[in-house]
């Protein structure tokens, strides 16, 4: 349940008082994680895969009834906005244009004295600044992308980002405020969900986009050549969904590179993202093992070569807590692959959508996991809705369900599944809130491989009724052993 689905008067949820009615609702229904997507900027397409910055929050989630309880905002400033009309669907054109000029009121009034502002300030300096600097310079080129800066500012002259910050002194600040704002809320949401005995599952992408204050402040990290473009940029390959494969377009890594000083800039983030969250999912972990690389400048991902990856040397050199972390192990994966998630101990995925098909040998069927230590879901954020998903099968895979679990003949295939999913051995079970609703198609959060009409998707602001919150308990029955009572 991704936080901008939740139901809030101002078009968009947000880290105030959805959020914790959410967590209150979980905490009702006897669940113990609560799984968000990337709460980055949203790049293109609103997607929260391509932000641009691997640790800035998404501003539009900051909840401004909040700041007005904090002195910060007149009601009067935001409460009669049009915030978008379609209680279903995120209207992020007029949220992102009004957000910034009611932050902006806020970031005024806020002293930049204040003690805990300066503690954050100089504790996160070494992605702040640049960040702020990089917004800011982004916003004075009518928001474009860093290709098509002056070359003084995209190739960071000292002396011209210098006189910039003097001038701009004023909006280097609105950034560095609003992402005080962003990280008082949402490490406030934290506190209050683990009060509640509720942990807070976090995504972090693999990649980062081109356009961003990362490659912006350390090129040398990533694969670019003397101006500074990318050489080559990830994707992935041909397969039976994309006859092209998928172009993604994001600069690759320069792992010998990062390996110069132990993997610095993944340590810092996975630090800084786990102070906002208890457990992170890492997407696309394949690509630690290897990663596959699309010379820049193709027009689809035919050309590209696969390349090896850090592997277990990256891991090795952060030393994460194995608990703290989930391998999104999904897609074109290898033994390789498989490899590296049982040697670094990290729960790997199992999608429930995925397991019908290719025999009684698939990894996703339940009596196939090798052990509990995975994380199992009825479908992710890619993925169809349950009830959509069965609708769209042929006849013969519709039978195959059933042949699995001839339950599902006598019930709705959502709760067929959710069933499923509970019984299995897995040490986690993850359920979309979309199974739980038994929603159709309409109610998909992403369709991978199109660029408009994703990422919209909100919840009905009367969810929280005593027959749902019913419904989900009742479920807990098929968690039978004590090491596995967490949904």
């Amino acid at each position: 349940m991704h936080i901008t689905s939740l139901p809030d008067r101002r078009g968009i949820g947000t880290l105030g008082d959805c959020a914790f009615q959410f967590v209150d609702f979980l905490a009702e229904t006897g669940q113990k994680y609560w799984q968000i997507l990337p709460t980055g900027i949203a790049g293109a397409g609103n997607s929260p895969y391509a932000s641009t910055s691997s640790f800035a929050g998404n501003i539009n989630l900051i909840d401004l009834d909040i700041l007005e309880s904090e002195g910060l905002l007149e009601a009067a400033e935001y409460v009669n906005i049009d915030w978008g009309t379609n209680p279903s669907a995120v209207d992020y054109g007029k949220i992102g244009n009004n957000r910034m000029s009611v932050l902006g009121k806020a970031a005024r009034r806020f002293d930049d004295r204040n003690v805990a502002y300066t503690w954050f300030c100089e504790a996160n300096a070494y992605w702040l600044d640049d960040f702020a600097l990089f917004m800011a310079i982004k916003e004075s080129q009518g928001m474009r992308g860093l290709e098509t800066w002056p070359e003084e500012y995209r190739k960071r002259d000292r002396l011209a980002l210098a006189a910039f910050s003097k001038e701009n002194e004023e909006r280097i600040k609105f950034y560095k405020k609003t992402q005080f704002f962003f990280y008082k809320q949402a490490t406030a949401l934290k506190a209050y969900a683990n009060r509640n005995k509720i942990k807070l599952i976090g995504d972090m992408p693999f990649y980062t986009a081109y356009d961003s204050a990362d490659v912006w402040a350390h090129p040398g990290q990533f694969l670019l050549d003397k101006n500074l473009f990318p050489v080559e940029v990830a994707g992935v390959p041909p397969d039976a969904f994309s006859e092209d494969g998928q172009l993604w377009g994001n600069p690759l890594y320069d792992f010998e590179e990062m390996e110069t000083d132990n993997f610095d800039w993944w340590r810092k983030r996975m630090t800084y993202l786990l102070t906002l969250f208890d457990v992170i999912r890492i997407d696309h972990f394949r690509a630690f093992e290897s990663f596959y690389a699309i010379p820049s400048g193709s027009k689809d991902a035919k050309t590209g070569i696969w390349k090896k990856g850090p592997g277990m040397k990256l891991f090795e050199s952060l030393n994460l807590d194995k608990s703290k972390i989930i391998a999104e192990d999904l897609g074109m994966i290898d033994d390789e692959v498989r490899k590296l998630v049982k040697t670094t101990g990290f729960r790997g995925m199992k999608v429930l959508e995925f397991a019908f098909g290719g025999g009684k040998t698939n990894e996703y069927l339940p009596k196939n996991y090798k052990d509990k230590n995975c994380v199992v879901y009825t479908g992710t954020h890619d993925n169809d809705t349950v009830r959509g998903w069965y609708s769209n099968l042929g006849v013969k895979e519709k039978l195959r369900v059933i042949r699995h679990l001839p339950y599902a003949l006598f019930m709705k295939k959502s709760k067929a599944l959710i069933r499923c999913a509970m019984e299995s051995k897995a040490e986690l079970a993850i359920i979309p809130i979309q199974d739980y609703l038994d929603l159709d198609s309409s109610a998909r959060m992403n369709i991978p491989g199109t660029s408009s009409g994703n990422w919209e998707w909100r919840i009905d602001k009367g969810y929280h009724t005593p027959q749902l919150v019913e419904y989900i308990r009742s479920f807990l029955k098929y968690r039978k052993d004590e090491d596995r009572n967490q949904q």
